[in-house]
């Protein structure tokens, strides 16, 4: 099959490579923008962030940052963050018009992942995968939606700071949170929105909570993606008890990179795998 082109945003948490290309996010605080891409001081970002008092924002790629990033190719795949937090994929589907109008004989497939951080990995593996199979282009799209069917997001937040501040959490109740050590446990929804379903007191039970979570999703075994943002030890002890259940896992831990950061914050942890 014809070499086909990968482009994610980098709400994947991924590095660029030869393989794969990665359109970066904005992220504003105190009207300071960091472009979320492998050139972002992750130490300085997090310590803004963490003394920030405003309201910050994130800005998805532009229309041509996609058509740039098409440059070139005659068949491609596009995943981005879930439509329900960002524009990027509204983005990413009108340049695919404009460049398969522009260019004829091209093929550009949109996909959104209703998800964010290591779920999105997990979807971009799968489509590297099928890419390099015989599979062919025009049934690609069928096998990603059939398989994104099979994957599952969870998270883990210890602060509730930069919620509060973007006016989706009272602040009182951020505060409080934080003062008890109470975790937020939760998971992207079938629609795409990250939704809480528990709230614990400590991260040994909000570690607890996942592995209860993942046995409820169905997971058996196989492979998970665990990010971090600066809290590498619990991702670790997470990892451990994931093994002690399920030996044959294959687990990989990675830190975040900015935007996930900005929506996680400092503690937290991101959790994808399959069902």
């Amino acid at each position: 099959m014809e070499k086909v082109k990968l482009i994610v945003d980098s709400s994947a948490n991924e590095q660029a490579s030869d393989k794969l290309t990665v359109v970066p996010l904005t992220i504003t605080i105190a009207g300071q923008d960091f472009i979320d891409n492998e050139t972002l001081d992750m130490e300085t970002f997090i310590s803004d962030m963490n003394k920030n008092t405003e309201e910050g924002k994130t800005s998805c790629p532009s229309i041509n940052d996609w058509l740039e990033a098409l440059e070139g190719s005659t068949k491609a795949i596009m995943l981005t963050i879930t439509s329900g937090l960002s524009g990027s994929f509204s983005s990413a589907y009108q340049a695919k018009q404009i460049y398969e109008k522009d260019h004829p004989g091209s093929s550009v497939i949109v996909v959104d992942s209703r998800t964010a951080g290591p779920e999105v990995a997990m979807i971009q593996h799968k489509i590297e995968h099928l890419a390099e199979s015989q599979v062919r282009f025009l049934d690609l799209e069928q096998k990603i939606a059939k398989y994104k069917t099979h994957t599952h997001l969870l998270f883990i937040l210890q602060s509730l700071h930069n919620l509060a501040l973007n006016g989706r959490v009272n602040m009182a109740v951020a505060k409080v949170a934080k003062m008890l050590k109470i975790d937020l446990v939760g998971t992207a929804s079938e629609e795409g929105k990250l939704e809480p379903i528990s709230k614990v007191r400590g991260m040994k039970r909000a570690l607890g909570e996942v592995i209860k979570l993942m046995t409820e999703m169905k997971y058996q075994g196989g492979r998970v993606i665990i990010d971090h943002c600066k809290n590498e030890k619990d991702a670790n002890i997470l990892k451990d008890k994931i093994i002690a259940l399920y030996p044959d896992a294959n687990i990989v831990i990675r830190p975040m990179m900015g935007l996930c950061a900005f929506y996680g914050e400092e503690g937290s942890l991101m959790i994808g795998f399959e069902g």
